[in-house]
């Protein structure tokens, strides 16, 4: 592709002429682009963790190990294993030998509680469960009997590295679960033996990743081969990449900007991916400084974090030349303040679930202009073969500069969401996704995001169902009313605040209810914010007046 085509306007006249940029698959399935790492570049690292590393071909055997533990309990192709882990070696292990195995991976945020498990489990009908040993003690042993989970794999996060890291896991120990399958132990029971080859269709789901409406409960994204063979070469001939480069993991590899702008995306380079665990901003600095990472991919927030850790010297990140946020918007002043303090630009991206992560972004080498109006950050230009429409609320394509919903068709789209055809039809209808976000595009081909259609809260890059936080809030017997949404915040972007009313002669405080939900719901989700009032605005038909709330405090 021509250096040409990382300027906006020309990479947008090529859509202009009927002829998006080519970007020609170059394999038929993930699976497939795994083991060509394995073939040209077997003693690199795939993964770095702490002191450990494990190798390409040692991904290979392991992964082999895997996949042979679950065909020898009956495991049959299509079925389900869910990764209900932390950014740790094992979550690749398990995603790469699901494939193996023939299966779909789901991937579980590790903040889900009991009844968020639950949930996601029997929507996807999992019939594998691979979580840290922790999380089953404390959650996944209470449901999974209501589910049809049959095989449960623990593991700890102290495996792969040689010395348990005092940095991350103090206190931290295994534990021993008789009720469970140790990770470990299948991978030495079946080490050296390797499951029958399989391959994939383009169309074939390669894992499940779940999003929140803000009508229903989550959906399953059938994220498939194809698209992340495709959003994976995406973020390699965009932000410049090749096998020199070493990809830090700082998004949470549930999510899917860490499963492809790590995990696969690391694959594709035939590169390591470090990973420590979970994100925190002192050691996330440390880790850079050891392990000497060049790319990384992750929430504004993160950046954030890393600008105000306590080791955040001016070198802290010298090696990390290519960085790219997405997820949640991102104020110039924050790009401003990084640039200034690590002399490193933080080049905007913009996806969701159902796009595989990106749809737009700023190419290497290009600065986001900003919308002199509204001071937003252009969120970049469509990616490869992509083409990205303004609709109004007729459905009419909106000219230059006028706002309308963002209407995305490209090879990176899901094909729909697992066991729900009617949600499918509507958010999808003829392949091309509705986004429920606001925006517009510039004279110039750029985008910009001004508003959101959906009640849908973005904190920090997680995404939150107002209904069900306000479902939390119900369960406790003093509440009557709850709304809840989202506010500006200045580290998270947006944070989640609820108003409720309470029962006639009963009394809570604010701070109890924070507590309440805080107790049932993953840490992204539970209110920072609680106001009470004696009645909560509605229309004359009783309709909450959720837009009224959130303008409250606004002057």
């Amino acid at each position: 592709m021509p250096d040409s085509a990382y300027d906006a306007r020309p990479w947008l006249d090529r859509y202009d002429q009927g002829q998006p940029s080519d970007l020609t698959p170059e394999f038929p399935d993930a699976l497939a682009m795994f083991r060509a790492a394995v073939e040209h570049a077997p003693d690199v690292d795939a993964l770095r963790y702490f002191d450990g590393h494990i190798t390409y071909r040692e991904l290979d055997e392991l992964s082999d190990a895997f996949a042979a533990g679950l065909l020898a309990t009956g495991f049959d192709r299509g079925d389900r294993v869910a990764l209900y882990l932390q950014n740790d070696p094992q979550f690749a292990i398990g995603l790469v030998g699901t494939w193996k195995a023939g299966g779909i991976a789901v991937s579980i945020n590790p903040m889900n509680r009991e009844r968020e498990l639950e949930l996601l489990l029997t929507d996807s009908g999992a019939r594998v469960l691979v979580c840290l040993q922790s999380l089953y003690r404390d959650v996944a042993a209470r449901v999974l009997a209501r589910t049809q989970v049959r095989t449960v794999l623990t593991t700890s996060e102290l495996e792969h590295q040689t010395r348990d890291d005092p940095r991350a896991f103090t206190g931290v120990e295994r534990l021993d679960l008789p009720d469970a399958v140790d990770l470990a132990d299948l991978l030495q029971q079946y080490r050296g033996q390797r499951p029958s080859p399989v391959s994939f269709e383009p169309g074939d789901t390669a894992f499940l990743t779940y999003t929140s409406g803000t009508t229903g409960p989550p959906k399953g994204a059938m994220n498939t081969h194809g698209n992340v063979v495709f959003n994976s070469q995406t973020y390699r001939e965009l932000c410049r990449l090749g096998p020199d480069d070493v990809v830090l993991g700082v998004a949470p590899l549930f999510h899917i900007t860490g499963l492809i702008g790590h995990i696969t995306l690391a694959m594709l380079l035939r590169a390591p991916l470090v990973l420590f665990h979970r994100f925190e901003p002192s050691l996330a600095i440390d880790t850079i400084r050891e392990h000497r990472p060049t790319f990384t991919i992750g929430a504004i927030t993160v950046f954030i974090a890393l600008m105000n850790a306590p080791n955040a010297e001016r070198d802290a990140l010298a090696s990390l030349e290519k960085i790219w946020s997405g997820g949640a918007p991102i104020p110039p002043s924050t790009v401003k303040a990084f640039s200034a303090q690590f002399g490193r630009y933080i080049h905007n991206a913009y996806g969701l679930t159902e796009t595989t992560s990106p749809s737009h972004a700023v190419p290497a080498g290009a600065e986001a202009p900003v919308d002199d109006a509204s001071g937003a950050l252009s969120v970049g230009v469509p990616v490869y073969n992509t083409v990205v429409r303004i609709v109004g609320d007729d459905g009419r394509e909106l000219p230059v500069g006028e706002v309308g919903e963002i209407v995305t068709s490209g090879p990176q789209v899901v094909s729909g969401y697992w066991g729900k055809p009617e949600e499918t039809e509507r958010a999808l209808p003829g392949g091309a996704l509705h986004t429920g976000d606001v925006g517009y595009m510039d004279p110039d081909g750029w985008f910009y995001i001004v508003d959101r259609k959906k009640d849908q809260i973005n904190a920090g890059g997680y995404k939150i169902w107002p209904r069900e936080v306000e479902d939390v809030l119900y369960e406790h017997d003093a509440v009557r009313e709850a709304a809840v949404v989202g506010v500006p915040d200045a580290y998270r972007g947006e944070t989640v605040k609820a108003f409720v009313s309470l029962r006639p002669g009963r009394t809570v405080t604010p701070e109890e209810l924070i507590e309440f939900t805080k107790e049932r719901m993953a840490a992204y989700k539970y209110p920072r914010q609680v106001e009470i009032l004696d009645e909560l605005p509605k229309t004359v038909t009783g309709k909450l007046l959720r837009r009224e709330l959130r303008t409250r405090d606004r002057p």
